[in-house]
């Protein structure tokens, strides 16, 4: 019965969102190319916690370096002291895209520690256009803070506008770990509204662990949620973006399992809430 409910919930999520974007994307397809909307089709990573596929329209290759200062989190972004993270992203044609990053973690309590990911991402629906919907999978595989080795997938949608874009993302992690749950599920979405030039404000939110809502001893100590805003900025006629995002990282449950060290974007490192900060600088390859 515990296995039925899970798959009904994960699916209940995947159809409500792919919905949802779907049915409101395709009347954006064929507005204007505008300044705002260049910069959609040149940026190569718009938000933090949510990964977004690039485009044949705008084929990029970028390399990130992202900083984040964390307390009670965990995380390639949010580690529990400094955390600094070096990407590479790429487009590889035929509407697929690469992601790979390696981190290391200054904690609070001393000592060094490292994870690096690794994924590729194909949209089935869109890609080839800057504007409308797109959807899409992938697969990846992961060393976290505590060197276990995890396979995940991840879906991923979005939808871009003129003036505003959306974006979200569904990870399911398996971790090759007898303490850690049979499969993870990680969500997030972020929301951008132009403000001028090529200036972008929103929010972005995270749920992990989500399975704490009908787990009573879910393994990594409950679920978790993140929620706060975030700012992007592309000057113009620049190789650069730049984005922050941060907020409060706080159990929305709660077990009596002590959280593992799994590569989380907020996984609490105890039973007490925190915070996450992050910022990050893209520099586009292809120009």
């Amino acid at each position: 019965m515990y296995h039925k409910k899970k798959i009904f919930m994960n699916r209940l999520s995947l159809t409500l969102i792919f919905c949802f974007f779907f049915s409101f994307g395709r009347s954006q397809t064929t507005q204007p190319l505008s300044l705002a909307l260049k910069s959609i089709a040149e940026l190569p990573q718009p938000f933090l916690f949510s990964v977004n596929t690039l485009t044949s329209s705008a084929p990029s290759w970028s390399v990130n370096y992202s900083g984040s200062y964390g307390e009670r989190t965990t995380g390639p972004f949010g580690f529990d002291g400094v955390g600094q993270q070096l990407a590479i992203k790429g487009y590889l044609g035929k509407r697929f895209t690469i992601l790979a990053n390696a981190s290391v973690g200054f904690a609070h309590s001393g000592g060094v520690t490292s994870a690096q990911q690794a994924e590729v991402i194909r949209d089935l629906i869109g890609g080839k256009q800057p504007l409308g919907p797109r959807f899409g999978v992938g697969l990846g595989l992961s060393r976290d803070w505590d060197n276990t080795k995890s396979l995940f997938s991840r879906i991923t949608a979005s939808l871009d506008a003129s003036k505003w874009r959306l974006g979200g993302n569904l990870r399911f992690e398996k971790a090759f770990d007898k303490n850690r749950d049979n499969i993870d599920l990680v969500t997030s979405i972020g929301f951008h509204h132009h403000i001028f030039g090529r200036m972008y404000t929103g929010i972005e939110a995270v749920g992990q662990d989500l399975e704490g809502f009908w787990e009573k001893d879910e393994a990594e100590g409950g679920a978790k949620l993140l929620i706060g805003p975030s700012i992007n900025i592309m000057p113009g006629k620049s190789r650069f973006a730049f984005s922050a995002c941060g907020g409060p990282v706080f159990y929305a449950t709660r077990s009596n399992v002590m959280p593992s060290g799994a590569v989380r974007d907020i996984s609490s490192a105890s039973s007490l809430n925190g915070y996450s900060i992050r910022a990050m600088v893209s520099f586009n390859l292809v120009k």
